[in-house]
């Protein structure tokens, strides 16, 4: 297979991966066959994935507006994925130009493409790292000369922990990073849930089964669960919520049948 000169050269494209499937979600163009057909069985098991997808970006963007809008002027992307229209820091620096925003992903793909999009903008930037490593993470050069962690930081996990296996204590990365930033940091989280992730059967099942042959396997949890991610944070209204629930805006169009995925916004105090 001839790839694009975009693609680095030691990537493996013989496996579908998470992201990729997610930019092709969205409408992007940055995924390979492996990705579009691994992606057509998960919309294929669950019809209304690609609104769950679209439905969780523009929650991210709601959250980050609020996070300007409330002072916050540091924003840390953490599995930030594959950029694609209205990224964070686009929708941060239209509120606020000042808005530093870095970026963290393990994907090289992501990461060519947000330093390609990045390379002129002197306050945002990109870093590969898995971050789940929070110390390697939290030490890299790119992120402390943009991030100043004695003022408030926007931390954000948009739809990456349910890539986190129970087995590498996803409570534990949050808390990590929370211990990190001071009191008025806020905490931007979305999960893709279910009411019994014990059930094996029906469409979230036939969903996650397609899953288990990419390179990142989907973890499900429930709104409880979702909600004790945010533990040391106190939660904004209305709390843990379905990302179409969550302060949609007024000319947003909520689907009749609503994916199940959960979004909120924490501010430590």
């Amino acid at each position: 297979m001839e790839l694009p000169d975009w693609v680095p050269a030691t990537m493996d494209v013989t496996k579908p991966s998470p992201a990729r499937m997610y930019d092709y979600y969205l409408g992007g163009t940055h995924n390979f066959e492996v990705d579009r057909d691994a992606a057509e069985r998960a919309i294929a098991a669950m019809p209304y994935t690609i609104q769950g997808a679209r439905g969780n970006r523009d929650f991210l963007r709601r959250a980050v507006r609020l996070l300007v809008d409330s002072g916050i002027r540091q924003l840390l992307d953490l599995g930030s994925g594959i950029p694609t229209v209205g990224n964070v820091h686009e929708v941060a620096q239209r509120r606020d130009p000042t808005t530093r925003v870095v970026y963290v992903d393990i994907d090289p793909v992501a990461v060519a493409h947000s330093k390609a999009i990045l390379r002129s903008n002197p306050l945002a930037t990109v870093v590969q790292a898995d971050m789940r490593d929070v110390d390697a993470v939290l030490g890299r050069r790119e992120v402390r000369d943009l991030i100043d962690f004695s003022e408030p930081v926007g931390l954000i996990m948009a739809s990456v922990l349910h890539f986190v296996p129970d087995s590498s204590r996803p409570a534990e990365i949050v808390a990590g990073y929370r211990e990190a930033v001071p009191a008025g940091s806020h905490l931007i989280l979305s999960h893709i849930g279910a009411e019994d992730p014990a059930d094996r059967t029906g469409m979230l099942a036939d969903f996650t089964a397609v899953y288990q042959n990419t390179t990142n396997p989907v973890v499900l949890r429930t709104r409880p669960q979702v909600e004790a991610l945010f533990d040391g944070f106190d939660l904004l209204e209305p709390g843990v919520a379905l990302v179409h629930q969550w302060r949609p805006d007024a000319d947003q169009e909520v689907p009749a049948e609503l994916p199940p995925g959960y979004g909120g916004v924490g501010i430590k105090g």
